[in-house]
């Protein structure tokens, strides 16, 4: 009875260990590994376990930017089981990074979560990081704005938005024929499997006192939405810039 108890509160209760074929991905990509679940000190129900993606984000909240943790997405591994005291269980899964997962930019951590859903006792959980690439399709976009209209990165951050929920959003400085037209330029995407949805928020740079005007009242802000299909995205990042270029130039003046 005592052993019982304890486990029920983690001590010598059962562990699990989530074991990864490999540790970077692009999105899409079927993730292959095996959870091991070493049984404790006594016998034990497990009702299932789970497998959890998170990050962290920032959110604002009274006009500060505070990090959460925040869940992508969740893989269901097993059903109902007893592990047995002593006992090691292994299950392999095949599950699949989702397409929106955000790449693993500017020090963003990713990772799999494991835990073991007992009753009547602490979860035992286990922490696994992984490293996923920017979407090709992302890729191509982003040179486009980059090597073909002159933009430089400046900064990659997880957000909040009231609008799309958690994002990535990839901030750019402007260059080339947008220097002195823009502040900057902010590009979120989302993708499917025929090609990406583009939010792209240009911030004009004030001029005048008009110009002032507007900034301080935030209206020189435009919201602008494209969609690139896959054969758009394959005709290459020259392609990609002519409707980009076309879209900002509108909003630019």
């Amino acid at each position: 009875m005592f052993k019982k108890l304890m486990a029920r509160a983690g001590i010598g209760a059962a562990k699990v260990d989530t074991q990864l074929e490999k540790l970077e991905f692009q999105p899409g990509e079927a993730v292959d590994g095996k959870v091991v679940v070493q049984g404790g000190e006594v016998d034990q129900e497990i009702d299932q376990i789970t497998v959890f993606l998170m990050t962290e984000a920032l959110r604002e909240a009274d006009d500060k930017k505070i990090k959460e943790t925040v869940k992508l997405d969740e893989y269901r591994i097993s059903e109902a089981f007893v592990i047995r005291a002593k006992e090691t269980k292994e299950i392999p899964f095949t599950i699949e990074i989702p397409i929106h997962a955000p790449a693993t930019l500017n020090r963003l951590p990713l990772w799999f979560e494991t835990g073991l859903d007992m009753p009547m006792a602490l979860d035992a959980g286990d922490r696994d990081y992984i490293k996923v690439s920017v979407h090709p399709y992302t890729e191509s976009i982003l040179e486009a704005a980059e090597r073909d209209l002159g933009f430089r990165l400046k900064k990659v951050e997880m957000e909040y938005s009231k609008r799309h929920g958690y994002v990535q959003e990839f901030e750019f400085l402007p260059g080339g024929e947008f220097r002195g037209y823009l502040d900057e330029l902010e590009l979120i995407f989302f993708l499917d499997h025929q090609g990406v949805r583009v939010f792209m928020q240009v911030d004009r740079k004030a001029r005048g006192l008009g110009g002032l005007f507007a900034e301080a009242l935030e209206m020189d802000e435009s919201n602008i939405q494209l969609y690139f299909s896959k054969d758009e995205l394959e005709a290459g990042a020259s392609s990609l810039a002519k409707k980009l270029g076309t879209a900002i130039r509108e909003h630019a003046g």
